[in-house]
């Protein structure tokens, strides 16, 4: 056929076109995909509800997405969202359908096993250890210092975005694969992400991958220019995402055939603005709180969001971008503030620099709240991980506040709630 034998030729052009920096790659791919699907070759993907779904069931071969339609309705808002404000090049669009696809899949996959499992629902989830802080505040750091200790469990980069396999190669867990293939994906298009936030396919790594499927969570407000959907979630109740969130980790545990007998370490950045709702789903939770000074939190936070968004937009603008991550480290510390001083649980504050100069010392803290002896071994294990440069990071993430239109006035000001925050530059739509 025509238009197959055209695309079989074109497909490593895109390859032979695109090897340079991924200032010159991105425009050269998102040439290739206007001209492929001007000429037939290649389907413009649909970032419409019903598409996104039918897609997502082929890809799962199950049907049913759950009951609850509050999920169908944040769908709603963030595909209106990425066709209204996000701005998004070829690329992006290609990427929104895919990650959407997959979290719809994943979804149908899940609801497809808790029916045949419900036995599922009763794997214990107790006295999890809740790593505490804001985007680029030490959590990732805090959240593999604990993995060190084989008393307590954790979530790996490919369960969070692969939690279930995809049956695609029969008995075959296929998990570890995709997610290797998935990370070099993201490596060739934003090689600045692994100096932000280094990981491995079986790295500890943050549960953002289970958001996704329930349609939620700061994946999607990082990547894309979306204030309506941002806007819907902040003011929606989160309990029910958070007791699908729990299902979800049952889930993981289940296939790992956990006993029960070791608290799971969880940790997302999220968790500072819902955490009302994660105590309530989690109240025999352990906080470990992390903080670290606002200015390099805000700058750090905008440099991440800034790179990830200029891989899928034209349109990114520096200082909105400084202005919305000012406004959400802002509304999570607030929130942050009024949950933990309703929590009865058991709670240690730790510093960003603190760590950094006396490791030991702040971990002993975390251990004594934990109920837990910090043993040789143990210690041992996280000097080893502390001495990897690329887990430290070492001179390889670089950010200022004014690449951002931010000073260290303005942001104090904003965190002591001085100033005006940001407003939402898109109306609400009905819940």
């Amino acid at each position: 056929m025509a238009a197959d034998r055209a695309l079989s030729s074109f497909v490593p052009r895109i390859a032979a076109d695109t090897h340079g920096s991924p200032v010159s790659r991105h425009p050269r791919v998102n040439e290739a995909l206007e001209q492929a699907w001007s000429r037939g070759w290649l389907s413009r993907p649909i970032l419409e509800n019903d598409a996104l779904i039918a897609a997502a069931r082929l890809q799962a071969g199950a049907g049913q997405l759950g009951a609850d339609g509050a999920w169908r309705a944040r769908l709603d808002v963030l595909t209106d969202a990425l066709r209204r404000e996000a701005h998004l090049t070829a690329l992006g669009t290609v990427i929104a359908h895919g990650q959407l696809v997959a979290a719809l899949a994943n979804r149908a996959r899940m609801q497809a096993l808790w029916q045949q499992h419900p036995e599922i629902l009763a794997q214990p989830i107790r006295r999890p250890i809740i790593v505490l802080g804001q985007m680029r505040s030490g959590s990732t750091r805090m959240q593999r210092l604990l993995a060190c200790d084989p008393r307590l469990a954790h979530t790996r980069f490919f369960e969070s975005w692969n939690p279930l396999p995809s049956g695609r190669l029969g008995p075959i867990d296929d998990r570890r694969l995709r997610g290797w293939l998935a990370l070099r994906c993201a490596e060739w298009l934003n090689p600045e992400f692994q100096a932000i936030h280094p990981t491995t396919t079986s790295a500890p790594d943050e549960e953002t991958g289970l958001h996704n499927i329930s349609i939620f969570g700061a994946a999607f407000e990082a990547q894309w220019r979306v204030p309506s959907f941002v806007a819907f979630t902040e003011q929606m109740d989160t309990r029910p995402v958070y007791a699908e969130f729990k299902r979800m980790l049952q889930t993981l545990a289940w296939l790992r055939r956990e006993r029960g007998d070791r608290p799971l370490v969880l940790k997302l950045p999220q968790f500072t603005q819902d955490l009302a709702a994660v105590l309530d789903i989690f109240p025999d939770a352990r906080l470990v709180c992390l903080d670290r000074p606002a200015i390099a939190t805000v700058a750090s936070s905008a440099s991440l969001v800034h790179s990830q968004m200029r891989v899928q937009s034209n349109a990114v603008d520096p200082h909105w971008v400084g202005a919305e991550c000012l406004r959400k480290v802002a509304l999570r510390q607030r929130r942050t503030a009024e949950a933990r001083r309703a929590a009865e649980v058991p709670q240690v504050d730790v510093g960003f620099e603190a760590v950094g100069a006396d490791w030991r010392t702040e971990m002993k803290r975390v251990y004594r709240m934990l109920g837990l002896p910090l043993t040789d071994e143990v210690a041992a294990r996280m000097a080893r991980y502390l001495a990897r440069p690329q887990d430290r990071g070492i001179g390889m993430h670089r950010y200022s506040l004014a690449d951002y239109g931010l000073t260290e006035a303005s942001v104090a000001r904003a965190l002591a709630g001085e100033a005006p925050l940001p407003l939402v530059e898109a109306p609400l739509r009905a819940a």
